[in-house]
């Protein structure tokens, strides 16, 4: 059965000291999110997380409807708890308790009142997240890296058929990335798994299907591998010293920098070569996302 969690025009707006109109954290926000790993990708501050507690029922929208599983999100909380899994931003652990011990606790609080049920499902998460032979150690001994593997072993607890990851990789070395990577690949296959990131490489890596979010507002959606085809011909490159970086984004829409053998290298997007300085380069996820902000950015402004 192929799941299907359901969005509908949801908005959000906080209460503002210096803004007597408040903060829209969401503005008519709608999305159809399939079965595995979808992408929620903006930059801090652009509502995803607003989004990620409200699917979760951890806060009520302004206006706006969610579906999932054939249950209306907002009014049927316990039923959608019973097959949501969470690992939120800031996940916080007891540092003197074990990881076993906590996971169990977390498990009993998820209904699973059988013991020796409850130690299979326990021990065969911990193999998952390979956690099994640290079980013993205090979760205040516990790298970034296993801290949130342990945050999806609780999230993974009851068979969630709804995922929701949020900020996941932020902070990790290269190697923790890379497990956690595997570790989300391998559960994505046959539920709905909500990846909200800043990280552009985490949707690239793992998602087949995205959407763009920034100031409350989806901008885009779809399949990250053809939004990339989409930009083919239109991504150049050049690389330039650091203090002509400004007046290249002052005259171009520049969609990527990053330094190459302590050179700037930059990508700009436009209908032919700037100028022929600049080369032809084949788009990445980068490409898609930047060029998509600066868009929405001066329509804004316009």
């Amino acid at each position: 059965m192929n799941l299907e969690l359901v969005i509908d025009n949801l908005s959000k707006t906080y209460p503002s000291r210096t803004r007597p109109e408040g903060v829209r954290a969401l503005r008519d926000v709608s999305l159809r999110i399939p079965t595995g790993m979808f992408g929620l990708l903006g930059p801090n501050g652009a509502g995803k997380s607003t989004l990620m507690r409200t699917i979760a029922t951890l806060q009520e929208p302004d206006t706006g409807r969610i579906t999932f599983d054939g249950l209306d999100v907002l009014k049927e909380k316990e039923e959608v708890r019973k097959r949501l899994g969470y690992l939120p931003q800031e996940f916080g652990v007891y540092p003197k308790i074990s990881a076993e011990a906590m996971l169990n606790h977390f498990a009993v609080l998820k209904g699973i009142s059988n013991a020796k049920l409850r130690k299979e499902t326990v021990d065969g998460l911990l193999n998952q997240t390979n956690l099994y032979k640290a079980r013993k150690s205090r979760l205040g001994t516990f790298s970034g890296g296993m801290k949130q593997r342990f945050g999806i072993a609780q999230a993974l607890l009851g068979h969630p058929r709804l995922i929701i990851v949020d900020e996941p990789t932020a902070g990790l070395d290269p190697e923790e990335r890379l497990r956690f990577h595997n570790l989300l690949s391998a559960i994505g296959e046959n539920i709905v798994v909500i990846l909200s990131t800043h990280i552009v490489d985490d949707v690239s890596d793992l998602c087949s299907e995205m959407a763009i979010i920034s100031e409350g507002r989806v901008l885009q959606t779809g399949e990250p591998q053809r939004a990339i085809e989409e930009l083919r011909g239109s991504i150049w490159k050049r690389v330039i010293r650091r203090d002509e970086l400004d007046d290249f984004r002052r005259d171009h829409t520049v969609t990527l920098t990053r330094l190459v053998g302590g050179r700037t290298l930059i990508h700009v997007r436009a209908d032919s070569a700037p100028d022929g300085s600049f080369e032809p380069v084949h788009p990445n996820l980068e490409d898609v996302y930047f060029s998509t902000l600066k868009s929405a950015s001066r329509a804004v402004a316009a």
